[in-house]
């Protein structure tokens, strides 16, 4: 039998310099195996509490996932400011509990949103090759992807700034909102 795919309604905000405490405790919770997959290598725990202390800087932007009221999911968008046309690093990381559940999904989304928003035209995404997931949502968001030795490079192209990417950076998923507003249980 088949192992069916539980996906949830993540919540995801924007996160701040007040929610650094848990982004702490989230890359604290990884294994290493996920730390290796989110770094491209092994790191130490030195290493990640750092990282987590220096991420939400004034060039980023952040957005966290609370599926249980806990940050179970961290997406970032760091401008490349010395490019033209404007581009952008993603990077995603959602704790292995919590993989496959529509989180990182989400997550792109609103990454995306943001980078449409800022007038980015060009998203970067880096993975090691074995990581199947990354590479399988870069692929729902028709990214050329480009395979190294070791390393897979996505690159996305957002389109430009529209009323819906504005909401949908704001508020998440436009669509599963508005199929929440107009169909109410009865």
């Amino acid at each position: 039998m088949a192992q069916e795919t539980v996906r949830i309604q993540p919540f995801i905000r924007r996160l701040w310099k007040s929610d650094q405490p848990k982004l702490v405790d989230h890359f604290q919770r990884l294994d290493e195996k996920t730390r290796r997959l989110r770094f491209g290598g092994t790191v130490s725990e030195g290493f990640v509490r750092e990282y987590a202390e220096q991420i939400l800087s004034n060039a980023a932007v952040n957005f966290g996932s609370f599926p249980d009221n806990e940050l179970r999911g961290v997406a970032e968008l760091r401008g490349l400011l010395d490019s033209w046309p404007r581009s952008a690093e993603v990077a995603l990381l959602v704790e292995p509990e919590w993989q496959d559940a529509g989180i990182g999904e989400a997550l792109l989304n609103r990454l995306v949103a943001a980078a449409q928003n800022r007038g980015i035209k060009t998203l970067h995404m880096l993975c090691l090759r074995e990581n199947l997931s990354m590479r399988n949502l870069a692929k729902k968001h028709h990214a050329t992807l480009e395979v190294d030795i070791g390393n897979v490079e996505a690159t996305l192209a957002p389109p430009w700034p529209t009323p819906l990417s504005m909401f949908e950076e704001m508020f998440g998923d436009t669509r599963s909102y508005l199929d929440t507003f107009f169909h109410q249980p009865k």
